[in-house]
């Protein structure tokens, strides 16, 4: 399984909010209507709760400007059902639609390996919230 991490910044002409409520209700729709064709396993939004700002505290020092929202994703090539093409072609769609809110020269994305440290399940809601 390959793991891909995206800390993303927002176009400059974009709200915070305005960010957010397109990558949430927009884009992330967009994802999970590919993630057969492309083999996606999981995807996950993190969005800023506050405005982007450098951070500076007594031991850290001065941090770097803050990222609007971090996007993960966990792939299986062997559990993609779309062809060489249309995986292609979903990726392209996906890829084209980001133009609307993220800024691209501000932004990364990487391949990464996962080193759990506390808990390596994620929890997940019960499928029924009056069972819990």
């Amino acid at each position: 399984m390959r793991k891909f991490v995206y800390v993303l910044r927002r176009r400059p002409d974009l709200s915070r909010e305005a960010f957010q409520k397109y990558w949430r209700e927009v884009h992330g729709p967009l994802v999970a209507k590919y993630a057969d064709t492309i083999g996606l396993l999981r995807y996950i939004q993190a969005h800023t709760l506050d405005e982007a700002a450098p951070r500076k505290d007594e031991v850290r020092g001065q941090l770097a400007d803050v990222y609007d929202g971090i996007a993960e994703l966990w792939f299986d090539r062997d559990q993609a059902k779309g062809s060489e093409a249309e995986r292609k072609a979903a990726n392209r769609i996906l890829a084209l639609d980001e133009k609307n809110f993220i800024d691209f020269e501000h932004s990364s994305m990487w391949l990464a390996k996962e080193f759990a440290f506390v808990g390596d399940v994620v929890p997940q809601a019960p499928a029924n919230p009056d069972a819990a």
